[in-house]
């Protein structure tokens, strides 16, 4: 694979490849591709062997002219400041594509969790809370969970919060547990969108989901709860990675008995059924008829696109794919449909999160399912209606079209502050 592109620059290049589709002036696109600002932090934090070590941390507030930042907090060491400043900006135009009232923000810590013990990442996250507490708020910027952080470390966050400010707000995070506040639901959204775009892009495409051979790169909450959810619908699961590695099977597999072994032994490889084991790279060239990246971003370049057998391509990551892939695949006729719709059920359903802790009111998960349905579906319709109208050339440029139309009117309709 060559040298991977840069994160930032992909998202400035894609909202790039949008402009000639949306009536937006050149000097407000440029406010577009660019955060509002930035945090960078240190946090020094003592270990259980009474040593302090030091972590370097980010959170960028990309644009907040439809509403609160929003975006969630990865714990993984390549985080980095563009990388941070790129998924804050995806996160603007995701929010925008399913239509709720969030801008985009991201924050992370450049940490490998697994080196720690459970009581140094709970020091380590309070740290992090305690510095993000003057930017943070319930109508200013509500961060979630991201790669390697989940429901444990949003209670943390929310109970530094609460704790440093006297007060009772569950609604500043979201991504918690249900016992603290959270959504039914919350856990299985973005695998969700990704199974709900998928099924809406088979029937746009007039194939068959029942059937459809399957390999899903990354096996996560995003990446499992996809194949799960997609072999429900019966779509047949042939292959699926984790970092370690990927293992295929000729006739499918129950992607439950996967995940179950994944528990047990910390990796998809060696699960007993499998026909064949190999690497994630050699999983992403399979001749399968819906692939689904659900890893990090930059998962397919220029080089590895010339070799993608896929037929559809369904984002659970953020990212997974560089512009030059973008260029390949649709040369290929391969449809790809964009992250920014994919798996923004996470953002959608941390919104009704965010609803129900502001009302003290919550949901059914029933309610949850059935919301996200509507409004997945709903963006759905309006990306492939944008892309047949204004001939863009692939599913993500219809996407940014009309996204950046929906922030710039936002703008436009607030004036100008001196």
């Amino acid at each position: 694979m060559s040298e991977q592109a840069n994160p930032f620059e992909s998202l400035q290049e894609q909202i790039d490849d949008a402009a000639a589709y949306v009536d937006v002036s050149e000097d407000v696109l440029n406010r577009l591709k660019h955060p509002e600002r930035g945090l960078e932090t240190n946090l020094s934090v003592e270990m259980d062997d009474d040593s302090v070590e030091v972590f370097k941390a980010f959170r960028s507030q990309f644009n907040g002219d439809r509403g609160p930042y929003k975006g969630g907090i990865r714990y993984h060491p390549g985080v980095s400041r563009d990388e941070v400043k790129a998924l804050s900006g995806w996160m603007v135009y995701k929010t925008a594509i399913v239509d709720i009232p969030y801008g985009g923000g991201k924050g992370g810590i450049v940490i490998d969790p697994d080196d720690y013990s459970d009581g140094e990442l709970e020091r380590i996250t309070r740290s992090f809370a305690e510095e993000l507490r003057p930017f943070v708020g319930v109508d200013k910027d509500i961060p979630a969970p991201d790669v390697n952080t989940g429901q444990r470390e949003m209670n943390w966050i929310k109970d530094t919060y609460e704790t440093l400010e006297n007060t009772t707000e569950p609604g500043i995070i979201t991504g918690k547990a249900p016992d603290s506040g959270g959504s039914a639901g919350r856990v299985e959204a973005t695998g969700r969108s990704t199974m709900l775009t998928a099924r809406e892009a088979f029937d746009y495409l007039d194939k068959e989901i029942e059937g459809a051979s399957v390999a899903v790169q990354g096996y996560g909450n995003a990446g499992w709860i996809a194949a799960k959810l997609l072999h429900e619908l019966d779509a047949n699961v042939v292959a699926v990675s984790d970092s370690s590695g990927a293992v295929y099977k000729d006739g499918g597999f129950n992607p439950v008995d996967v995940k179950n072994h994944k528990n047990e032994t910390g990796s998809v490889v060696g699960y007993p059924s499998a026909d064949e084991e190999f690497s994630n790279e050699d999983l992403l060239t399979l001749d399968v008829d819906l692939l689904v990246p659900a890893a990090l971003e930059n998962a397919i370049d220029g080089d590895l696109a010339q070799n993608v057998q896929a037929d559809v391509i369904v984002e659970a990551a953020n990212g997974p794919l560089t512009p030059d892939a973008d260029d390949v695949l649709a040369e290929s006729d391969t449809y790809v449909f964009p992250d920014i719709l994919a798996n923004a059920g996470g953002v959608t359903v941390s919104y009704f999160e965010w609803v129900q802790n502001r009302q003290r009111f919550y949901w059914t998960e029933e309610r949850v399912n059935e919301e996200l349905e509507r409004i997945i579906t709903d963006a759905f319709d309006k990306l492939v209606e944008t892309y047949e109208d204004t001939d863009a050339p692939n599913m993500r440029t219809a996407a940014y079209v009309v996204a950046i139309q929906r922030v710039a009117d936002a703008y436009a309709e607030s004036g100008n502050w001196p």
